[in-house]
């Protein structure tokens, strides 16, 4: 089994953690460090060095691990246990190493597959525990010819149980959070049986761990796929359990699926979600706003975020940050005076401080004394210096003031008369560096605040290191 994966530490290999002379360079005392070697020990292969010193000319293997799972993730392939690397080892996740040898000839070679489950969840009833399973393993067969049928004998090809901490499998779970669930990749034996952790709150919404969620992806790696870099797919090592969730293959999955058993006579009913290329010349946005220093793209379900620092610029889920908030979101906005962010989709919007969404949203846009007909927002705009917030809607300007809680008289305008040469409708806006930016499909204009009009066309991803 180990030759499949790798599992937890064992008490002995934390006392020589503990023990290496060696501790990387720059890296805070506040047990970080500590958690972020053994999870790269985990699901990295990260093997201190222990009994000498690294001489100066020497890599670090901490680090050289560390910027491998910061680029897995797709972030800032900075080397240090920063925030943001702490945030994604802590995420619920798959017992699964990401750097597992993966070899084609780990599948199936019959074409229809039996599953048995041979201990059920203490959390969920039996009904449904079979309807989640029985729709993970629709999810991937309407991909490949594969079909997958539920035994009660023993003799079944692949077994499914729910187990608590030590398991006699050699990989003990950890109790709730952490890793939920591991697989095997197809074999004998315990090959592609699928093991989750009952002491999880496993549900079927987003309140707890979302069993259907947790399953897909654990079925796949019971069909031979290992764990995929792409934010947006099934096979992420790192779980989706955004409340605004659809569950479905993405276009990676689907590939990575039929190349190893095919693609099914009757095609999908719809096209897979693709991850978007952030260098896609046609790319646009949904939303863009400041954050703190930063600036974050929104596209679907994805973000990417900009800083002057940053050498690489990754994707990821919305989620990562957001929990709560939805994808394809309409707008949002920073109020650097509040310290908060405004999101909004459709007629509802979010308030969030320090990342967490705050009590009592969504509300409705109607706050902001929209009338009725106002359904929903194209882009938002917020200045720093006169607390003011644009919104725009089809061809018009409504203009809020964020101090007295209320829209401006004469509002709304016309968007040509208020912000001279941009287009409309506009996708995004954004303030920066005394710049104001308007995103319109693949394009964005750059408007000059002092003499009112557009100095600079370009494309709308130039942000991007494109």
């Amino acid at each position: 089994m180990g030759n499949l994966w790798l599992g937890l530490l064992t008490l002995l290999q934390l006392v020589i953690l503990h023990a290496s002379p060696l501790r990387p360079v720059g890296l805070s005392s506040d047990g970080h460090l500590e958690f972020a070697e053994v999870y790269l020990g985990k699901f990295y292969n990260y093997k201190p060095v222990t009994g000498r010193r690294r001489r100066a000319a020497e890599p670090d293997p901490f680090q050289a691990k560390l910027r491998e799972m910061q680029h897995f993730f797709g972030l800032e392939e900075s080397g240090a246990v920063d925030p943001q690397t702490v945030a994604a080892m802590r995420r619920a996740r798959c017992g699964l190493s990401d750097v597992e040898k993966f070899r084609k000839t780990m599948r199936w070679t019959n074409r229809t597959l039996t599953y048995r489950i041979s201990r059920y969840s203490s959390k969920m009833t039996t009904a449904q525990v079979r309807t989640a399973f029985r729709q993970a393993w629709k999810l991937w067969a309407q991909a490949v010819p594969l079909k997958f049928r539920q035994k009660k004998r023993s003799d079944a090809d692949i077994i499914i149980s729910f187990n608590n901490k030590d398991h006699e499998d050699g990989s003990p779970f950890d109790g709730e959070g952490g890793i939920l669930a591991h697989a095997f990749f197809p074999g004998p034996g315990i090959g592609g049986d699928v093991h989750f952790d009952d002491e999880e709150t496993w549900t079927t919404n987003a309140t707890g761990r979302n069993l259907l969620a947790v399953a897909v992806h654990e079925f796949g790696h019971a069909l031979g796929l290992p764990h995929s870099s792409d934010p947006g797919a099934i096979m992420f090592p790192a779980y989706n359990f955004g409340l605004h969730s659809v569950f479905q293959l993405s276009f990676q999955d689907v590939i990575d699926i039929q190349d190893m058993y095919g693609k099914r006579a009757i095609s999908l009913d719809r096209l897979p979600p693709k991850t978007p290329d952030k260098c896609d010349p046609m790319l646009s946005f949904d939303a863009v706003t400041g954050m703190q220093q930063e600036l974050v793209f929104f596209k679907n379900r994805f973000i990417w975020r900009v800083h002057p620092s940053f050498e690489q610029i990754g994707i990821t889920l919305i989620t990562s940050l957001w929990p709560e908030i939805p994808s394809d979101i309409d707008a949002v906005y920073e109020n650097t005076n509040q310290n908060s962010m405004l999101f909004f989709k459709g007629s509802q919007y979010w308030e969030v401080s320090s990342l967490k969404v705050k009590h009592g949203y969504p509300r409705n846009i109607s706050e902001f004394a929209f009338p009725s007909t106002v359904r929903s927002i194209d882009a938002a705009l917020y200045s720093h210096e006169t607390h003011l917030t644009d919104f725009f809607i089809g061809g018009e300007c409504w203009r809020f003031n964020e101090d007295a809680g209320q829209m401006m008289e004469g509002f709304p305008k016309p968007i040509a008369h208020e912000w001279p040469g941009i287009d409309s409708p506009v996708d995004a806006a954004v303030a920066h560096n005394g710049r104001v930016y308007f995103f319109v499909g693949p394009q964005q204009l750059e408007f000059d605040l002092k003499i009112r009009q557009v100095t600079t066309r370009m494309a709308a991803n130039t942000w991007l290191q494109c």
